[in-house]
């Protein structure tokens, strides 16, 4: 108490000298006056050595794996333990191994997640702390070439050029940076842009089985986007077959999208892979990658960035594994207690700033084809806009196979697209539900059975469908080959 006392009346006095005025302070007894003059300078020059210092860099140091489980590496260190997210590399391995701190366990030792098979890790191999996360190459030096999660290139077409290196793990724009008003991103696809109109900065998810054109709709879109924005676009394949990921290259190449050779700098795309062989860890990180890749283009480059993420659902899978792995005790259906947190750390990082935009084309599984399962159904709730590709519509020779009733986007309000557009597109959608609930009568008793006004009915409806319908600028090879068959065919069968 003597010593708050004396505390309280020194800082009077300093702030009474201060002010130029007289002692106003109480008296205080002399043998309390050499406190306050010993603690009071010393308090002072500590907080000037503070602000004066710089932080210290962290010292690398080294440790050993001490356990091996899976994808899961147990690393002790005997000196300052690596901060959490940060990136460690494996010593005297057959190839590069790089494990990301997850938790710190006690005794000092860490736990790792690995981003590479852990095949032929043993015990006791000197580990290295560089001190920083994951960070992997950003900008035009990456457009038209493929890398896998840590930032390697996986296209057999030498090191990547770029001088600069981002981390993987980022945070989300702050409220000040985020821009405030809604617009629509015109895709140059008439079915999209009239009905289910996609937000800059949105995210859209893209449903729709094999073979009804979700890969030819993706590159159109790409495509698109670099003509009439000038913007790039970054494809994160998580989790999805090799053979697909391969056949997605060849085919952008075949399109235009991605050049080779001495016009590779006119590339609109790059290409972020860690497909369904890859280890969780890798399967769990690899949307980041790519994300950070679509971040720069944004925030450095200020352009309007597409980014696709095929399939969003493994990334959910991924990190549940690895939740697993970790000894988390699991929530509903076996995920991960930490679903909601995983999915939105990610889907929050995809916006419109005041510098540009990132909008996410996301592919999504819905396992069973059960909406209320835990993973798509959280993946929902972060969605602007929902594109469904038909079958049925694909069977009818109609491209984009883009179902137009359920197709839904948040984007069709007459505050944001103005009211001419909206009466047009909801006119539109009445034809067509009128049309498919004519479809079962058609299909039992005819079209002579019809009323007058139901066959007018009808022939709308078949006419804005071929409206809706148009050539895709990436599938004109396809065409031109087509066309070609087509003539081939008839002249053999002329003779």
């Amino acid at each position: 108490m003597a010593y708050r006392r004396a505390l309280a009346s020194g800082l009077r006095r300093l702030s009474g000298h201060a002010a130029g005025t007289s002692a106003i302070a109480e008296p205080v007894a002399s043998t309390e006056l050499p406190v306050v003059s010993r603690m009071l300078p010393s308090a002072l020059q500590y907080t000037r050595s503070f602000a004066a210092q710089a932080a210290a860099a962290p010292e690398v140091g080294t440790g050993k794996v001490t356990q091996v489980i899976g994808a899961v590496v147990d690393v002790h260190f005997d000196g300052e333990l690596p901060a959490i997210l940060s990136a460690l590399e494996v010593q005297g391995h057959d190839a590069r191994l790089v494990l990301e701190v997850a938790q710190h366990t006690g005794d000092q030792t860490v736990r790792c997640i690995a981003m590479e098979t852990t095949d032929g890790l043993t015990r006791g191999q000197s580990v290295i702390n560089t001190g920083s996360p994951i960070a992997v190459p950003v900008g035009r030096e990456t457009l038209g070439r493929i890398m896998n999660v840590i930032g390697e290139p996986v296209d057999e077409q030498g090191p990547i050029p770029s001088k600069v290196r981002w981390p993987i793990h980022r945070d989300a724009p702050a409220y000040v940076d985020q821009a405030t008003e809604q617009e629509m991103l015109v895709t140059g696809i008439k079915v999209v842009d009239l009905l289910a109109p996609y937000q800059k900065g949105g995210k859209i998810g893209l449903f729709g089985g094999a073979g009804v054109g979700k890969t030819v709709l993706i590159m159109e879109l790409i495509n698109n986007v670099a003509k009439a924005h000038g913007g790039f676009s970054v494809f994160a394949g998580v989790g999805e077959r090799t053979r697909e990921g391969n056949d997605l290259y060849h085919e952008m190449i075949e399109g235009g999208v991605i050049k080779t050779g001495d016009k590779q700098a006119e590339s609109k795309v790059t290409l972020v892979y860690g497909q369904m062989n890859e280890p969780p860890g890798a399967r769990a990180r690899v949307a980041l990658t790519g994300l950070t890749v679509a971040e720069y283009f944004r925030d450095e480059e200020g352009q309007d960035v597409l980014l696709f993420v095929d399939n969003i659902f493994r990334f959910t899978q991924a990190n549940s594994e690895v939740s697993a792995l970790l000894g988390r005790i699991p929530s509903a259906v076996g995920y991960q207690p930490t679903l909601a947190t995983d999915l939105g750390g990610l889907q929050e990082r995809i916006t419109t700033t005041k510098k540009g935009s990132i909008t996410s084309v996301q592919a999504i599984y819905v396992p069973a084809d059960d909406l209320t399962d835990p993973a798509p159904a959280t993946t929902f709730a972060h969605l602007d806009a929902t594109t469904v590709l038909s079958r049925g519509i694909a069977e009818l020779g109609i491209y984009p196979a883009v179902d137009p009733l359920d197709s839904t986007s948040r984007m069709l309000n007459p505050r944001i697209l103005g009211d001419e557009h909206y009466a047009c597109a909801r006119d539109v959608q009445k034809e067509l539900q009128a049309y498919k609930n004519l479809q079962d009568i058609i299909a039992i008793l005819g079209m002579d059975e019809l009323s007058e006004e139901d066959k007018m009915t009808v022939a709308r409806a078949r006419k804005i469908q071929r409206l809706l319908s148009q050539p895709f600028a990436v599938a004109e090879v396809n065409m031109m080959t087509y066309l070609r068959w087509r003539s081939t065919w008839w002249e053999i069968s002329m003779k």
